[in-house]
């Protein structure tokens, strides 16, 4: 029972390397692996709010109205989801960079690498042409109209 819930909970120790980690639950009725396996999602959203504060620049948002945070936000979100749709497009999964032991996932990083060194390309241009008219239809103003 959690005196500042006031209501019964379930705690479960979890071993972690190196320390001990309790996951508290209100649900009753989820089993041990399912409370460990919600937790593990869990820590995939937060590691995407990360993206979205280091590695997209939310954090460094130089805005100052509402607004213009909302559409900061809505800006680094889409670009989030554009990096990991084009992820899932990949045929191989990348290479980490950075590796570490125990991981076989890729890292955010590696995909945001990849973009940069395809945009980067003597090609690009070849596969993402400039307009030669008004860029009334081009991506962009697709995309602007999606956050608006």
């Amino acid at each position: 029972m959690s005196k500042s819930l006031k209501c019964p909970i379930r705690v479960v120790w979890v071993f972690r390397r190196t320390q001990w980690i309790a996951l508290f639950s209100t649900d009753l009725k989820l089993t041990v692996i399912q409370m460990i396996e919600f937790y593990g999602a869990r820590w995939k959203i937060e590691s995407g709010f990360k993206e979205l504060k280091q590695d997209m620049g939310r954090q460094k948002s130089q805005c100052r109205t509402a607004q213009s945070v909302t559409n900061h936000l809505n800006f680094c979100m889409m670009a989030t989801t554009i990096t990991w749709i084009y992820a899932d497009q990949l045929k191989t999964n990348p290479e980490r960079r950075h590796k570490v032991k125990g991981r076989t996932s890729f890292a955010f990083s590696d995909v945001r690498r990849i973009i940069a060194e395809a945009g980067l390309d003597p090609d690009f241009s070849r596969l993402c042409p400039k307009p030669s008219n008004s860029p009334v239809n081009s991506l962009v103003a697709t995309l602007l109209r999606m956050v608006a």
